[in-house]
């Protein structure tokens, strides 16, 4: 099966744009169990990135020093337990020293009706869920991911074949699998497949995850408030179009900010950069919606 080229065209049918109707919990509640004493800073950018991508509110609950910086940097985030539309778990979190609150804690969200999005530290968990869910390895991790499955070992030389183990992830899974790379290989367990390649090397950086997985939960969210509002709910097939659409505005920003630092060439950058291109990027793929929309009325 071939994978589908993601653009800027695709990715814009799925950015939400709030209309005068739309209230904070209409355009999507993302709640974060991120970060740890560790890596507190994965919160930070989990939550910047939600932010920026437009979502309605972020629901941040993690250890006292991450949701102190995350205060710090964002104060209309929420800190208490409430309402929320789809999760984002794991990040900046190591699961040999996660503790066995967290762990349950984890669990019971993978177990649960609410879209999550495992991340890094919560991918050890990912295999029991029954949850619609999206795990978000990087090469290594899915390798991992794949030795705790029982898959067998592949070669993974070409995108060809990285996507066909991406497929065969996502089925073992039940759930959608995101192989972050400077091509990123999105698949379902139905083994609908993209490829994602708009960013730039500069973007390998730390803390990239982290931003991606915000702005995949903030989407998830959004088409889980418009899901319920018409008595329904995302299955793992509906979000596999959400990450392919995340990992494009991901890489775009990327871009954005790579060109910004290097003064029309491409320069270094951090995390933030990322996070603070998000929004004109935001704003540049929602102008195609309507554009796409007489397209298909002509």
């Amino acid at each position: 099966m071939d994978a589908l080229t993601w653009t800027a065209e695709t990715a814009a049918s799925h950015v939400r744009v709030p209309t005068r109707t739309d209230d904070k919990y209409s355009r999507g509640v993302v709640g974060l169990r991120t970060g740890s004493d560790a890596y507190p800073g994965a919160a930070v950018l989990g939550v910047e990135a939600a932010w920026r991508t437009g979502t309605g509110m972020v629901r941040y609950l993690g250890p006292r020093p991450a949701r102190e910086l995350v205060l710090h940097r964002r104060p209309e985030t929420v800190t208490v337990p409430g309402r929320v539309q789809a999760w984002v778990v794991g990040s900046g979190m190591d699961a040999a020293s996660r503790g066995d609150d967290e762990t349950r804690a984890i669990r019971d969200l993978l177990d649960g009706d609410i879209p999550v999005v495992a991340d890094a530290g919560a991918l050890d968990l990912a295999p029991g869920g029954s949850a619609p869910r999206v795990v978000t390895p990087h090469s290594r991790e899915h390798a991992a991911l794949r030795r705790r499955l029982g898959l067998a070992e592949r070669p993974q030389d070409d995108d060809a074949q990285r996507a066909a183990c991406a497929r065969e992830t996502a089925a073992a899974l039940s759930a959608t699998v995101l192989v972050k790379g400077f091509v990123t290989i999105i698949a379902t367990p139905a083994g609908w497949t993209a490829r994602v390649e708009s960013g730039t090397p500069w973007l390998a950086t730390a803390g990239t995850g982290d931003v991606l997985a915000g702005v995949l939960g903030a989407l998830v969210a959004g088409a889980q408030a418009e899901a319920e509002a018409r008595g329904g709910t995302l299955d793992a097939e509906a979000i596999g179009p959400l990450a392919a659409s995340a990992a494009w505005l991901h890489g775009r920003a990327a871009a954005h900010a790579a060109a910004r630092a290097g003064d029309g060439s491409d320069g270094p950058i951090t995390a933030l950069d990322v996070a603070a291109a998000l929004p004109a990027v935001v704003a540049e793929t929602s102008r195609l919606a309507p554009m796409l929309s007489r397209d298909a009325d002509a």
